[in-house]
């Protein structure tokens, strides 16, 4: 039988409490393999030079708050470098002013540190099956918020959306711009999660789209929110 290669992860953070629960919760899912762990941002350009290519991580779990080089300007360096690479972000509170910055330097999503394994591979699986942009729902809500007052952006203009879209893909459309995630949506739905990933990478085909955060960008600008 052939082996199963396991998908490459690895991780930034400079706290080791927050180091050893990302690992025990790794542990916990047997397709991955964490490649490193780094503390900081040089340490993490040092191990990422120290690898041959075919043993760079998939997924850069990133850690935000760090001291010295912060986690947006560390992804914006590695992306320049290996833009192979996969960036998710990890916070403990959902601050305003680090979302768009991160999403900005490269990050392909945004997870608050305390979701459980199950999201966390979700979330990989997300990215790498479905070209997704993972979010924690209370991220994409706080995206939501900052977008509903930023400047420039008039509830008075009115899109509709595109023809091709049909009506299941409007309904998920409508979950996700409101902060659901696959699996919540497909047990509303009475669908398989697969599906329900389908039908998302779909909308963003369709939408030209390649992120949560254009979705809910583009929702508010033609005024798709109920």
């Amino acid at each position: 039988m052939d082996k199963i290669e396991k998908i490459r992860v690895a991780l930034v953070e400079d706290n080791n409490v927050s180091k050893q629960s990302f690992l025990q919760k790794a542990s916990l899912i047997p397709d991955w393999a964490v490649v490193f762990t780094a503390v900081n941002s040089d340490d993490c350009m040092e191990k990422l030079a120290s690898l041959k290519e075919s043993m760079l991580p998939q997924i850069v779990f990133m850690d935000i708050e760090m001291p010295g080089v912060n986690g947006s300007q560390t992804i914006m360096m590695a992306k320049a470098i290996y833009p192979q690479i996969f960036f998710i972000a990890l916070t403990v509170f959902d601050e305003e002013d680090k979302i768009f910055e991160v999403i900005k330097a490269g990050a392909c999503g945004y997870l608050l540190k305390h979701e459980p394994h199950t999201v966390l591979k979700d979330a990989v699986t997300n990215v790498l099956e479905y070209g997704g942009s993972p979010m924690s729902p209370a991220i994409a809500r706080k995206a939501l918020r900052l977008l509903s007052t930023a400047p420039g952006i008039s509830k008075e203009e009115h899109g509709s959306l595109p023809e091709s879209i049909t009506s299941r893909e409007k309904e998920i459309l409508q979950f996700t711009i409101n902060g659901w995630d696959a699996k919540r949506i497909a047990s509303k739905l009475f669908l398989s999660v697969h599906t329900v990933r389908k039908h998302i990478a779909n909308i963003y085909d369709k939408l030209h789209v390649q992120s949560k955060a254009e979705i809910i960008n583009m929702a508010h600008k033609n005024n798709w929110l109920k």
